[in-house]
């Protein structure tokens, strides 16, 4: 049984960062393409940064130079580095796993940016 499950998430100040990570279970983790979707309120969940099994980087343009989405295989986990967050960045975050015809969820982690 695949799982994800998000960590990381919280309350931050317009400007800081936060560091979210996405442990996997159940899978051969390394072979999966990876990625952190969001969801803000009243919004569509959109993609923020994706991440191939071999390690090819993608991000959506509103993320674009200040996030950084990264794996550590060793550790069956993806990363998103999150920088100068907005409040727009405001939103629940969900880790995905992508294998042929196999999508896996987690159940996400909240981000708030707010002063």
């Amino acid at each position: 049984q695949v799982q994800l499950v998000e960590s990381g998430g919280g309350l931050v100040q317009p400007g800081g960062s936060l560091r979210l990570s996405c442990a996997a279970s159940g899978t051969i983790f390394s072979l999966n393409d990876m990625a952190w979707y969001r969801q803000g309120p009243g919004k569509q969940r959109e993609l923020v940064a994706s991440i191939t099994s071999g390690g090819i980087p993608n991000y959506a343009d509103s993320v674009k130079g200040r996030f950084t989405i990264s794996r550590d295989n060793a550790k069956n986990t993806v990363y998103l580095q999150m920088n100068s967050l907005k409040p727009e960045d405001t939103a629940v975050y969900y880790c995905n796993g992508h294998l042929y015809t196999r999508d896996y969820w987690g159940p996400g982690t909240q981000v708030t940016v707010s002063s």
